[in-house]
C-alpha cells in the first residue's frame, strides 16, 4: 500500500465518524426538544423551603427506588445536583442543573418551577453573576462616595 491509499482510507473513515456524530446529534436534538415541551407542559409553580443542598452521585441520595431504577445506567456514575426540600409538610430530594443549584440559597423559601422531580427554573431570584454585578456596582458607588468625602 502507498501512502496515497492510506490517506483515502484515513479520510474515509474520518468522513464515517463525522457523518455519524451527525446523525446522532440530530437525533439527541429531536429527543431533547420533546423532552424539554414535555417539562413545558407539566411544570408548576411552587415555593419551596431549601433545607440542604449538594452534588452527590444519585446512589448515595436518598432517591425513590422507582426513581433510581428508571433513570439511565450512565447516571449512576456521574454526580448531579441535589436539593433537598420540604413542600408543604412533605420533605422531597429534587434534582436541578448546575446554574440553578448556584442560584439557589440554603434555609430560604424560593418560588420554582417544578417537574415532576426537577427544578426547572427560580422565579423572582436573582441570578450569581447578577448578584456580582450588584455587589461590584455597590463597592464602587461607596468608593466614588469617599473621594468625594475626601475632596470636600
Amino acid at each position: 500500500m502507498s501512502t496515497g491509499d492510506i490517506i483515502i482510507i484515513i479520510t474515509v473513515v474520518v468522513g464515517l465518524i463525522f457523518g455519524l456524530l451527525y446523525f446522532l446529534n440530530k437525533k439527541a436534538a429531536q429527543k431533547m426538544s420533546v423532552q424539554q415541551e414535555m417539562i413545558d407542559r407539566s411544570k408548576q409553580l411552587v415555593n419551596i423551603f431549601v433545607i440542604d443542598k449538594k452534588k452527590a452521585k444519585i446512589t448515595e441520595v436518598n432517591m425513590p427506588k422507582v426513581v433510581t431504577e428508571q433513570m439511565p445506567k450512565f447516571y449512576k456514575f456521574i454526580k448531579l445536583y441535589f436539593v433537598q426540600a420540604k413542600i408543604g409538610p412533605q420533605i422531597m430530594t429534587l434534582i436541578c442543573s448546575k446554574h440553578i443549584f448556584n442560584a439557589i440559597t440554603v434555609k430560604k423559601n424560593v418560588k420554582v418551577e417544578l417537574a415532576g422531580i426537577y427544578i426547572v427554573n427560580v422565579v423572582g431570584m436573582k441570578s450569581p453573576q447578577e448578584l456580582k454585578a450588584l455587589k461590584k456596582a455597590k463597592k464602587q458607588k461607596e468608593k466614588e462616595a469617599k473621594k468625594e468625602a475626601k475632596n470636600s
